[in-house]
């Protein structure tokens, strides 16, 4: 059966991401320092969506650290731009296979939708959607379950090597992304794009 979906992390796969450059400039703390202070459960849990925004950052108050939540969303959107040869290639993919996030990502989400994938993506889905963390099995399981898709129907392409592997545990065909010349190159061998 052919491919129907391309299923594509966000953060440091289509978009560059601003995460922690912001943090520090909403902070004032070098990461290394909050990182030591906060919990390291909450960020997951909050990209689960198990807790709200002001949830999360109460966690930092709690641990000592003042948080801007507004210059950090200042910083996080300024530094949120398409990698290069990404916007095109998402482009070139339209109407040849249904396009979809595939992101630990938070609420967050919804603004870069706005911001950057109206038109380039048919479907957000994320951690805060689906209740689960790549590369947590669940995660794929629900993502073949919200796009309606088998596994050997889905191309999965990930930066981080352990959510590739997870998805192909799972029976999905996934890539490793490094840049968007090598990701044409993998779809192109299985007669997407």
């Amino acid at each position: 059966m052919a491919v129907r979906v391309l299923a594509l992390d966000l953060m440091d796969t289509v978009l560059r991401d601003p995460f922690r450059e912001a943090l520090e400039a909403a902070t004032g703390c070098e990461l290394a320092e909050l990182f030591a202070r906060r919990d390291p459960e909450v960020y997951p849990a909050f990209e689960r969506g198990e807790l709200d925004e002001p949830t999360y950052w109460g966690h930092y108050a709690a641990a000592g650290v003042t948080v801007d939540p507004a210059a950090f969303h200042r910083v996080r959107r300024a530094g949120t731009h398409f990698l290069p040869g990404m916007a095109e290639l998402l482009d070139d993919l339209a109407g040849r296979v249904e396009r979809v996030t595939a992101s630990n990502y938070p609420v967050w989400i919804e603004q870069v939708a706005r911001d950057h994938l109206t038109g380039r993506i048919e479907r957000v889905l994320a951690s805060c959607h689906l209740g689960a963390r790549k590369p947590d099995e669940v995660f794929y399981t629900r993502l073949l379950d919200a796009v309606g898709a088998e596994a050997h129907e889905v191309l999965f392409v990930d930066d981080r090597t352990e959510n590739v592997e997870a998805a192909r545990d799972v029976g999905i065909d996934a890539h490793h992304f490094t840049d968007a010349g090598a990701l044409r190159r993998w779809l192109a061998g299985r007669g997407v794009g």
